[in-house]
């Protein structure tokens, strides 16, 4: 069995996963074409260790290598007796695609909400995104939401 071979599992983060995890969220930041910066980027690194926030980050590995990540965040809502989750990011290495990672780390989030007895996961993707929106297709539905954005000036 060589290492590509090895079986894929996902866990929680590790503060030592800090470069692998760095290498991906600037893939994915260049794929939604957007550049949070270093202080966007470490204050979401320290979130996932800080147990009074609810974001977390959990990665899918063979052991050796990790091959993708994937963030979410557990919120209250007006539509639920419960928390909602909602799963913010999701990416899988290029050369690691087609392996069922990205299912992998959806079902793990299912899992955590499951235990946080959430009412609901849920996610985005862009429209343009047609590769993830077959895995997300044939996993979950599509509720036909239109999403608005309004950009807000936030003192600093």
């Amino acid at each position: 069995m060589t290492t590509t071979q090895l079986p894929v599992f996902v866990r929680e983060v590790k503060q030592t996963d800090l470069q692998p995890w760095s290498d991906y969220w600037a893939q994915y930041q260049a794929f939604y074409q957007v550049d949070l910066g270093p202080t966007i980027t470490e204050r979401t690194w320290a979130r996932f260790f800080d147990p009074a926030e609810p974001m977390h980050c959990a990665v899918a590995t063979d052991g050796k290598q990790i091959f993708g990540f994937v963030h979410y965040v557990f919120h209250r809502s007006t539509w639920g007796r419960n928390d909602f989750c909602y799963l913010e990011d999701l990416f899988v290495s290029p050369s690691a695609r087609g392996r069922m990672i990205g299912k992998r780390l959806i079902e793990f989030v299912q899992n955590q909400a499951g235990q946080q007895r959430c009412d609901r996961l849920y996610w985005h993707t862009q429209e343009t995104n047609k590769t993830a929106q077959r895995l997300y297709d044939w996993i979950a539905e599509k509720p036909g939401v239109i999403e608005y954005r309004m950009p807000l000036e936030v003192a600093h």
